[in-house]
């Protein structure tokens, strides 16, 4: 239930072992013989152990790909080859553009609502309150949206009192809540109302952190 992180985890599993060097070797005897799930799970901890480590990297790379070709699922043998051109080139991020009005138009109000929440600077947001009311008026939808305590939340219950502010559209505009991004002048020019105080939609903007999408897949 407390375990070390990844980084400190591998460290100490190299260690125990009795180096990088050991492990590696360790590793290419279960590559040659075709143990490549075992290699695998050790040269991971000398990945994270030690970045650095040419030979470790290489034959990880190189289990990958034997994996990968030995992957009758479609999806593990991209796993797979994404991580053996993660440790040979170096990220590469992902070709996926989630914020296009493609993707950002098939989603469902619960759908984008999660979206938005999973943005949420949780340290940063720490002691932000707000709430927005989001008033879908062709499938007679409401929902109350609250940050609170660093997370948002959202429910279609009635809700007691006023929201800070209350945005009202139709289902087919709601995502350009996304891809206006929360601006109030993005909103108007999608033809969606707001009112109430117009400084929450900006109070909530700057607690969004998109993420990184070169993020590592295999590498710490």
């Amino acid at each position: 239930m407390w375990e070390h992180p990844p980084v400190e985890k591998a460290k100490r599993y190299v260690d125990v072992i009795g180096g990088a060097d050991v492990v590696v070797d360790k590793a290419r005897m279960a590559f040659d013989a075709g143990d490549y799930r075992w290699a695998a799970e050790l040269l991971n901890h000398v990945v994270f152990a030690q970045p650095d480590h040419a030979a470790g990297g290489a034959l990880l790379a190189d289990t990958y790909e034997q994996l990968g070709y030995g992957a009758e699922n479609g999806t593990w043998r991209d796993f797979y080859l994404s991580a053996a051109t993660e440790l040979r080139e170096g990220e590469f991020g992902t070709p996926t553009e989630t914020t296009s009005p493609d993707v950002i138009g098939q989603l469902t109000p619960a759908m984008l609502f999660d979206a938005i929440a999973i943005q949420i600077d949780g340290p940063k947001a720490w002691d932000v309150k707000l709430s927005i009311d989001v008033v879908l008026t062709d499938v007679d939808e409401r929902y109350r949206l609250r940050l609170a305590n660093g997370v948002l939340t959202y429910s279609a219950r009635p809700q007691k009192g006023e929201a800070d502010a209350t945005l009202t559209t139709t289902l087919r505009a709601l995502p350009a809540i996304a891809l206006g991004g929360l601006s109030a002048e993005g909103l108007a020019a999608s033809g969606i109302e707001l009112r109430g105080d117009p400084d929450v939609l900006g109070r909530l903007t700057a607690l969004l952190d998109p993420g990184d999408k070169n993020f590592a897949i295999v590498t710490p």
